[in-house]
């Protein structure tokens, strides 16, 4: 298996070294969830966060962030391949200010959707309150490179989009309110049209460039796994299934806004979805040993404060596993995610 791994090492880094010296890229921009949020929960009150150990191990330093991971999240490699910070900073950090936001900014709160009844479960900053962060973003822009620079650098930068798990994990499958309201695919719909909105706002902003991604084979992150106890603790193919569908009318809507919408050019990434499930059903292709259960404690369900540094079952090698922790994968896979993106992203700037 180890013959399978290495060229995709290999083609990692050359995916990556391309994007470096091809994309003129001035700054990273990113919305969402806790798949790019890169410590913005810190700031606010909420119990999901992650700015403690063991989160954060082999970040640069050791050091947690408050990002879901035991390193880095897929916005921070896309980054530094195409040649800025090795990190995308989080607005609310008080360590970071404009003079850092520059190159790239993160506005994503672990735990949001695109559905605001999803942010009130954890009390996280909602996906309209981003965009809020981004209009204060766009003013200190100009005050400090000057108005038309920051026209520039807000219009040529990539905008990296993640977000919609939630809404169904968190939100509909767990909480009585919307499957009240709405069947499976009725939600898919309500999504798809808070997405449309969402992204029809940020067009009127000045957006142009944006890759957005789809949901990811959420039946089979190991915490839906740990409680499958019917089918052997397998993926659970009815949110597989789900994120499917609600990928194609994403998809669909993504087509429409960039017929419709002058200059916008949006990529719909459902390649993620794609990718995550190979890597899933054959691990050890992408040198993983370990695809049902995470790094973090027994790697059945602990995320956030249950992922804590004194648990005597985490892993010592996170190389070795897919998922971090029981809904976020480890730094290894977020470098795959964001390298197997780089010839789509490199196609925004062509």
């Amino acid at each position: 298996m180890a013959c399978m791994y290495v060229p995709w090492l290999l083609l990692t880094q050359i995916l990556l070294q391309v994007a470096k010296h091809d994309a003129k890229v001035p700054a990273i921009i990113v919305f969402g969830d806790s798949t790019v949020d890169s410590g913005n929960n810190n700031r606010i009150s909420t119990l999901l966060k992650s700015n403690f150990k063991p989160y954060g191990r082999d970040f640069a330093g050791g050091q947690p962030t408050g990002r879901f991971s035991n390193g880095r999240v897929p916005p921070d490699f896309i980054s530094e391949a195409f040649g800025l910070q090795p990190f995308v900073p989080a607005y609310l950090d008080p360590s970071f200010g404009i003079s850092d936001f520059v190159t790239g900014v993160c506005f994503a709160s672990a735990g949001t959707g695109y559905d605001n009844a999803t942010s009130d479960v954890l009390n996280v900053i909602p996906l309209w309150k981003e965009v809020e962060y981004y209009k204060e973003y766009q003013s200190k822009l100009g005050d400090y490179v000057g108005h038309h620079k920051a026209r520039e650098i807000l219009t040529e930068a990539l905008y990296l989009i993640s977000l919609g798990t939630n809404d169904f994990l968190e939100n509909y499958y767990t909480i009585p309110r919307r499957r009240v309201q709405f069947t499976v695919q009725q939600y898919q719909d309500f999504l798809v049209g808070l997405a449309e909105t969402f992204m029809r706002e940020i067009y009127s902003l000045g957006v142009r460039k944006v890759s957005l991604t789809g949901l990811p084979p959420m039946g089979c992150l190991p915490l839906e796994r740990a409680t499958n106890f019917m089918n052997h603790h397998d993926c659970v193919e009815e949110y597989n299934k789900v994120a499917v569908e609600f990928n194609g009318k994403l998809n669909n809507m993504v087509a429409q806004l960039n017929q419709e919408l002058p200059g916008y050019t949006i990529i719909f990434t459902a390649k993620v979805y794609q990718l995550l499930y190979q890597i899933i059903s054959s691990p050890s292709s992408y040198g993983f040993d370990v695809a049902e259960v995470a790094c973090c404690s027994t790697g059945l369900f602990e995320m956030s404060y249950l992922c804590n540094e004194h648990n005597p079952f985490t892993c010592t090698d996170a190389n070795k596993y897919i998922f971090w922790d029981a809904f976020h994968p480890t730094d290894k896979t977020n470098q795959i995610i964001a390298s197997y993106l780089i010839p789509d992203l490199l196609k925004l700037f062509n």
